[in-house]
């Protein structure tokens, strides 16, 4: 699998990180970790091929993650050519579906028909989702909102963990998503070949709806993670050395994500 991290900010306006998103590739697959501000052009500054997504996770309802979506299935149906044929998978937590139907609400009908069948689904928390014959989904309830979860793919390479926002031969991506501090995510992502893991405030500024570096070092440590990627920074973390911080925690690998930085999962690294 290959990784994108996308958009490495939050909400707060930046020059060089935009909200989040993340671009995980493999084979056909195309897939969006959370679609926030930005998303589209920073796709197409990368160089990635927008108009081949085929599914869009996101770890919770927070605008900064999902304000994007409604442009992308725009973007795909007047902007593709030939027009778009190949159908668009949206998957999220419990409550993914009302979500897009209120937004087609005030978009318009276009939203939930594009002219390209559309599939939007609520993912069941602790229950493999299959997105191909060889790569699955899997979700897990984090502390940020009462939707929000960690995102995990993993794939016969690697296994990529998403924290999201939150207080074997196998492997694993997993995305945190937003979270807080989570002895139950720790033990869930373990093993991850890379944790994705939210980093937002500084210590001084700790929430128990967010990490800081040393909390997400702890994460990684105690999941067992190979790598440590953090993302999600608000400017005040950004004055400090977010991944010297965290690694007075964790031990292995750490990379302070950057819009744009690329990394692999099951190849040998960045």
């Amino acid at each position: 699998m290959d990784l994108v991290t996308v958009g490495t900010g939050t909400v707060a306006p930046s020059a060089t990180r935009t909200s989040a998103c993340h671009w995980v590739a493999r084979g056909s697959l195309k897939i969006l970790l959370d679609c926030g501000a930005g998303t589209l052009h920073r796709l197409a500054q990368f160089g990635l091929p927008w108009h081949q997504v085929s599914h869009v996770v996101l770890s919770h309802f927070h605008p900064d993650h999902w304000g994007e979506l409604p442009m992308l299935v725009y973007a795909l149906k007047y902007t593709t050519m030939p027009p778009r044929q190949e159908p668009l998978v949206i998957l999220g937590p419990r409550g993914v579906v009302r979500l897009i139907k209120q937004l087609a609400e005030g978009y318009g009908p276009w939203l939930l028909d594009p002219g390209f069948p559309i599939g939007i689904l609520d993912v069941q928390d602790g229950e493999p989702f299959p997105l191909d014959r060889d790569v699955s989904l899997e979700t897990f309830p984090v502390p940020h909102t009462p939707e929000s979860v960690a995102l995990s793919l993993t794939a016969p390479e690697g296994r990529l963990v998403y924290t999201g926002d939150t207080g074997a031969p196998e492997g694993r991506l997993v995305y945190t998503g937003d979270t807080g501090p989570s002895s139950e995510l720790a033990r869930w992502a373990g093993g991850a070949d890379v944790l994705l893991a939210e980093c937002s405030l500084p210590k001084e500024m700790a929430l128990d709806i967010h990490l800081t570096p040393e909390q997400a070092g702890e994460l990684a440590r105690d999941a067992g993670a190979r790598h440590l990627v953090l993302t999600h920074f608000y400017p005040p973390v950004e004055t400090s050395d977010p991944a010297r911080a965290a690694g007075a925690r964790f031990p292995g690998r750490i990379t302070a994500a950057k819009d744009g930085d690329r990394f692999t999962i099951g190849g040998g690294g960045k």
